[in-house]
């Protein structure tokens, strides 16, 4: 029988009580945490849940001819990429992490772009995994057969840096950074050297920690108290961050919430502050 998933978030024991299903594909989209030297996290030697697929989102599920970090690929380049590492139009995918929530919920979100609803994120990721003792291998790269996937490019889930310019002053429309708030109010530098302080005019600051509490997202409650003050007027949300991939964890709590007017704005902070010409608030 075909799983099909009905929240974006599964927990480690459902997972496990699934991990046999013939449809289910397990990805690993872990990648560093981005701070100053980091080095990036490699597929190889690496421990993961049993059966996973490592989701490469840094080399091959963004632009590498863009002019930005983690620039989401064009539909038919994402398709094609999707379909080499084993994704059908069936799947079920489960996607996690090796710190908690922090990347995964970026490759739910590309898939939502992508119109692909049958995914969601591990809550805890792989730590939480290993925590409760479920089974661990080392990372190999499966000679899965080629996907038949197709992308149903959704261009209302992505915004644009003239999306985001135009929205400043549209009283409907709220734009919330996810950075912390020493780098949202430039008391703290960034950790891409070269990318100015500072946040866009008239956006609002949640980190995404606030919705995180102990590697999990807190619970559904929580998230609708976080979300609903935030926006008390019920404006749609642009969400941002440095690159693109904490902004979708905001995208992610605010679809646990209920809330389906939302899209991330993929160059987010790292494009916003290298365009000349664009205004910064300190």
């Amino acid at each position: 029988m075909s799983l099909k998933i009905d929240k974006a978030l599964v927990s480690a024991d459902w997972l496990f009580k699934n991990l046999n299903n013939e449809n289910l594909v397990i990805l690993d989209a872990s990648i560093s945490k981005v701070i100053a030297g980091n080095e990036e996290i490699s597929a190889y030697n690496k421990q993961c849940i049993k059966g996973a697929i490592y989701f490469d989102i840094k080399n091959t599920f963004s632009d590498q001819k863009a002019g930005f970090p983690n620039t989401v690929l064009s539909p038919k380049e994402f398709e094609e990429s999707a379909q080499r590492i084993g994704i059908c139009k069936d799947s079920c995918i489960v996607v996690y992490d090796d710190l908690g929530i922090y990347s995964s919920p970026r490759v739910w979100w590309m898939f939502q772009l992508m119109g692909f609803k049958n995914i969601a994120v591990l809550d805890g990721g792989f730590s939480h995994w290993k925590y409760k003792k479920y089974p661990t291998e080392y990372l190999e790269n499966y000679p899965s057969k080629k996907g038949n996937f197709t992308a149903s490019y959704q261009p209302q889930r992505i915004k644009f840096t003239n999306d985001v310019y135009s929205a400043i002053e549209n009283k409907t429309i709220l734009i919330v950074d996810a950075r912390s708030k020493g780098r949202f109010y430039a008391k703290a530098p960034e950790p891409r050297l070269t990318i100015k302080g500072g946040h866009i005019p008239n956006s609002v600051n949640l980190p995404y920690t606030e919705i995180i509490e102990n590697g999990m997202l807190k619970s559904e409650k929580e998230l609708k108290l976080i979300f609903n003050t935030l926006n008390k007027k019920k404006k749609a949300f642009i969400f941002s961050c440095g690159s693109g991939i904490t902004a979708s964890i905001l995208a992610l709590g605010a679809e646990l919430s209920g809330i389906k007017n939302h899209a991330v704005y993929d160059g987010s902070w790292t494009e916003w502050s290298s365009t000349e010409g664009l205004p910064i608030k300190k």
